[in-house]
């Protein structure tokens, strides 16, 4: 509809560059046509007169009205209207809503989709948990809202590749294997022996205990056996990063989470790449020799301080395999990258940019694009609840999943924008009832299914094409109030993509439900004459495939039954 109106407007723009109202090379405004707060103001509202007024040196309500004046006819249009300084308000007639309703059930799975990414590629990095230990819920987070902005980008046309970074090398992983090695001998958390900074959850008893008895992980092509040798402190790193990489896939699986690559820091090293990206900087000449250190000069790339490189006892920091990193994701030829990270590594955003920027390859300024959460509080009985006995330390995702579901947890962890607080009540999203949205909306949907389902075994038949030719005589208040939420759809998908915003997919979808359960009791619809109970049944189809859809990005289920 959005497009319909640009194309009036445009037209409007050219009669009156043909009358004289403005000079003949005045080029069309970047306007916006948007919808109102209130429907009060029309339907839609564009700024394309006030923009206008100072080319046509006029006041932006004299050539608001030359406009409207302008406009070429279009029954979509019932009215137009000026309001405030020089807004153009457009009334739509009910026959463009019924009219999409109809593309709904034409269109099915593919409405609200768009070609706007035109098959360009796109990285979407998220989770990418250190390989120590269990997911915790902020690693939910990250993995709800990666997931979720990768199937939004594919639903605006991007080819998104979802790419989980294991940092599986460093002081981490070292502590890790003197963790499990100590479970090994025997030797408990706060017994002598204990590693200073190891790991105390249960689940490093359990690695060992793996590791003792030989057992095989099956990880990405791959067998790793357990070397039961509990000196071998090699064979024991190797096989706690797969033991423990496996059981977060294993977590991320039940979550309905994949990805396409999964991309390990220590190849960074073994396939030369960190060295590579040194000696670019190098040669770009943004670094130099201090101290025995090697510095980068990242404060002419906006950062607030230059950065060590190399140390003065020859390893990295941190920062460089993360450029050495991206680098990578430059090189394998993505147009577009997107890092979804906690809050806590703001910190380190602008070294790396930074570092992007020195290398002077073509990498454009504000590439790769950060998404950044913030911290998750989980409550049960008006408590926080923190702990978990397998992790030791944190409530982990899995603890979430089992206790409040798949669907719920998703729902609960995209639900908000991603740089707010999250407050993850279980009650609530344990309960069946309208107060919880998750399951507000999964019922709008096997409510239609039921409706569908009760017109069968009372032998009632239905004729979809009948019900399709039906739809303009729906002009009833709440059947147009949820034609008119139905058709806001593909802009909410087109802004969640653009926003990397997706949230606005689940709020839309508890407003969707609102107009769709509104409808559904104003009538009741199997008692209706057959023409009405066509198009009716039509209608609360297009809505079911619109619920659908919406649930598909955020990975959340549309049951049939509830």
């Amino acid at each position: 509809m959005k497009n319909l109106l640009r194309a009036l407007i445009g037209q409007g723009i050219e009669a009156l560059r043909a009358n004289g109202t403005l000079p003949a090379d005045t080029l069309p405004p970047d306007f916006v046509v948007e919808r109102p707060k209130t429907r009060e103001h029309g339907d839609f509202a564009t700024n394309a007169a006030m923009l206008l007024a100072k080319a046509a040196r006029s006041n932006p309500r004299a050539i608001a009205q030359a406009l409207v004046e302008a406009l070429p006819r279009s029954e979509d249009v019932s009215k137009v209207d000026i309001a405030g300084p020089g807004f153009i308000n457009f009334h739509l007639a009910p026959a463009a809503y019924q009219r999409e309703a109809a593309l709904v059930l034409k269109e099915g799975h593919d409405y609200g989709r768009n070609l706007s990414g035109n098959g360009r590629t796109v990285g979407v990095e998220y989770v990418s948990a250190n390989p120590t230990g269990p997911l915790h819920v902020g690693h939910g987070r990250a993995a709800a809202i990666g997931d979720c902005i990768a199937r939004v980008l594919d639903a605006n046309g991007w080819n998104a590749k979802r790419e989980f970074y294991y940092n599986d090398a460093g002081v981490q992983i070292e502590n890790l294997a003197l963790s499990v090695q100590a479970r090994a001998r025997g030797i408990a958390p706060d017994q002598d022996g204990w590693p200073e900074n190891g790991y105390r959850g249960e689940y490093i008893a359990d690695v060992g205990r793996a590791y003792l008895a030989g057992a095989s992980v099956e990880l990405e092509g791959t067998t790793v056996v357990g070397a039961k040798d509990p000196q071998d402190l090699d064979a024991i790193r190797r096989f706690a990063v797969a033991y423990l990489r496996n059981e977060q896939n294993l977590d991320l699986a039940a979550f309905g989470v994949d990805f396409d690559i999964y991309f390990l820091e220590s190849s960074l090293y073994a396939d030369g790449k960190v060295a590579e990206a040194v000696a670019k900087l190098q040669a770009s000449g943004h670094t130099y020799e201090e101290g025995g250190a090697l510095w980068l000069r990242s404060t002419e790339f906006g950062d607030d301080k230059d950065r060590v490189m190399r140390k003065s006892d020859g390893t990295f920091t941190y920062f460089v395999p993360d450029v050495a990193y991206h680098l990578s994701k430059w090189q394998r030829g993505y147009e577009r990258a997107i890092t979804e990270l906690g809050a806590d590594h703001h910190g380190s955003l602008a070294r790396v940019l930074a570092g992007l920027q020195a290398l002077e390859v073509g990498i454009p300024k504000g590439w790769p694009e950060y998404v950044l959460h913030q911290m998750v509080t989980v409550m049960r009985g008006g408590e926080e609840v923190k702990l978990s006995k397998r992790a030791g330390s944190y409530f982990t995702l899995r603890d979430l999943i089992e206790e409040a579901g798949r669907d719920a947890t998703r729902w609960f962890l995209i639900a908000r924008k991603p740089d707010s607080q999250l407050t993850f009540d279980i009650d609530l999203a344990r309960q069946q009832s309208n107060d919880n949205p998750v399951f507000y909306v999964q019922y709008a949907h096997a409510r239609v299914c039921s409706l569908l389902r009760q017109a069968t075994e009372k032998g009632i038949t239905h004729s979809p094409s009948a019900g399709l030719a039906g739809l303009p005589t729906l002009d009833d208040e709440a059947s147009l109030w949820l034609m008119v939420e139905m058709s806001r759809y593909p802009e909410i998908v087109e802004s969640a993509g653009s926003l990397l915003e997706p949230h606005v997919i689940a709020q839309y979808l508890r407003e969707l439900a609102h107009a769709f359960h509104t409808w559904y009791q104003s009538k009741k619809i199997l008692e209706l004459d057959q023409a009405e109970l066509d198009a009716r049944l039509a209608l609360a189809n297009a809505a079911r495939q619109v619920l659908a859809n919406g649930l598909d990005l955020l990975g959340v289920g549309a049951p049939e039954k509830m």
